[in-house]
Parts: structure tokens; C-alpha cells; sequence
């Protein structure tokens, strides 16, 4: 019997290679269209969700996973680990920390031999990844409970996410904007800078072209990490050329220990729109500069 399983949502954004070398089990978020429910990851590849949102917006919502779903995977996994971690995103985001601790809360009652902890990362997409794989490669080493959440904690305390928006016109959806607003932002051209601290998303910046945000968001990464050596995601909302153009020049410019290229999930792609064009990233000191 392993000594502890991980438990991830969709939108943490991992490869299926990461997912298999670590035995993660990921809780799919769901994609409704059209009166159709895909499960992410499972029903339908990022690409194609993606398709689907650029055909017909107002046809295209999103759910988070069910507490059942959660259960689901508690039960699988009990079978096989005395301790269950479960990772999810941001619950200033969605309702997934909620269900996941909903369904805790449940396991308890009927499988009171398992030890089910629910960490909130306060981030999402790589980001979330990144905390995500820190606790499944401190499982790997041998750590016990405790030691896999201090982990995961200190990297959720150093990750910092940059992403470049296409466009701010689907920006609305998540309510933090009106949507004239967003309207008039995209007659503008403009196209967003955003970060994700305090458990929430927010905008850092603009730019007028795709090229100066590419190049602003390489600048905060900079600022935040100056030499040291770094974990690097590039992430992409169905922008894979460029996002590869993306990684040769992080290569060029940073010392990185760790790099992969991230598919941005379309359950935030849905707030973002497609072209989403981004960075997540942390040094293992943790000693950068906090203002930048």
C-alpha cells in the first residue's frame, strides 16, 4: 500500500506525462456546449474546448467538479494509500476547494481508515501545477504527510504566475469587470497583463502589442527572480508555435532547472479567450525580491 496518493483538479494545467510519472489522480472540471457535458481531460483535448468556445461563446459554460466526483477519487484511492493530499485551485476561483472538502468531510464518515487533507494552493493553472508536482516529488522521496504539505506550501508561498491576454474582451465573465468595459478595451486593441496574488487574479499592466507584452511579462519574471536558477512553465491558451518561440528565449535569458510548456485550461480560458500567452515560475530560495 503506498503511504500517500495525490488528488489534483484539471485545472492545474499538468501534463499527462507528469500525471503518469507520479500517479496523480486529476478530478476533471466540466465544459458545458450546446446542452453536451465534456469532461476536461477526458471527453475533450484543450484544442478542441478551444474550438468550441471560439464557435459559439454563448454556448460555452463551465462547471466545477461535483463533490461525487471528488468522493469518487478518495474512494479509488483508499484502497491503495493511507493518506490522501488533495491540491486545488484558488477557492476565490470556483466552487472545486469547496467540493473537494465537501467530499472530505463525506470520506471521513465512510472511510474513517483514511487521512484526507484538502490544500488550497491560492493559485491556479501551472502555477497550481508547479504546487502540485512539489508534493507528488516529496511522496516520491519518501516524506511523510506533514513534510509533503510544508512543501507545497513553500512553493505555493514563492510560485508567481504572468500571463499575456489576447484580448480583455471576455473579461466580463468572471465579474470583476462590466462588460462595456471589456468592450471598449478590445476596440482599443489593448492587450491585458495579469497576475494571480492574495488568492486572486489582477491586472499588472497593459500592452499595445503582442511582442511589448511578451516582453513586459519577461521583465516582471526579471524582476522577481534576478539570477538564482528557477522552475519555469510557459503557458499557452491554443498558442502552441508561440509559445515554443516563448521557451527559447526564457532559455536564453534564465538560469532554468526546470522547464515545460503548459496548456491553459479553457475552464479559465473561458475568462481569458483564447491566444493567452504566459509564464509561472519560482526559485527554489525563495529569496527575490517580494515588490517586484
Amino acid at each position: 500500500m503506498d503511504k500517500i496518493a495525490i488528488v489534483a483538479d484539471s485545472i492545474a494545467c499538468l501534463t499527462k506525462e507528469m500525471v503518469e510519472q507520479y500517479g496523480i489522480r486529476i478530478v476533471p472540471a466540466n465544459i458545458l456546449f450546446d446542452g453536451k457535458v465534456y469532461r476536461e481531460w477526458v471527453d475533450i483535448s484543450t484544442s478542441e474546448a478551444y474550438r468550441l468556445l471560439e464557435r459559439d461563446p454563448g454556448r460555452f459554460t463551465t462547471s466545477a467538479p461535483s463533490p461525487a466526483d471528488f468522493l469518487e477519487a478518495y474512494y479509488e484511492l483508499s484502497s491503495r494509500a493511507q493518506d490522501i493530499l488533495c491540491i486545488t485551485l484558488s477557492a476565490k476561483f470556483s466552487m472545486v476547494h469547496d467540493a473537494a472538502q465537501v467530499a472530505k468531510e463525506q470520506a471521513e464518515k465512510e472511510l474513517p481508515q483514511t487521512n484526507i487533507k484538502v490544500l488550497d494552493s491560492r493559485t491556479a493553472a501551472a502555477a497550481e501545477g508547479f504546487v502540485v508536482l512539489a508534493a507528488a516529488r516529496a511522496v516520491a522521496e519518501g516524506k511523510n504527510l506533514a513534510e509533503v504539505i510544508q512543501v507545497a506550501d513553500g512553493v505555493k508561498e514563492r510560485v508567481t504566475l504572468f500571463a499575456l491576454m489576447e484580448t480583455i474582451r471576455h473579461a466580463y465573465r468572471s465579474g470583476r469587470i462590466p462588460k462595456v468595459a471589456a468592450l471598449v478595451g478590445s476596440a482599443l486593441g489593448v492587450k491585458p497583463i495579469i497576475t494571480i496574488s492574495d488568492s486572486a487574479a489582477h491586472f499588472v499592466g497593459i500592452a499595445r502589442t503582442r511582442e511589448r507584452g511578451v516582453s513586459r511579462v519577461l521583465l516582471l519574471m526579471r524582476e522577481k527572480v534576478g539570477g538564482e536558477p528557477v522552475h519555469v512553465a510557459v503557458m499557452h491558451a491554443d498558442a502552441l508555435e508561440e509559445a515554443h518561440k516563448l521557451e527559447e528565449r526564457v532559455a536564453a535569458e534564465f538560469d532554468c532547472v526546470e522547464f515545460w510548456i503548459s496548456e491553459f485550461s479553457p475552464i479559465m480560458g473561458y475568462t481569458t479567450g483564447r491566444g493567452l500567452l504566459g509564464l509561472t515560475f519560482y526559485t527554489d530560495q525563495g529569496g527575490y525580491d517580494e515588490k517586484g
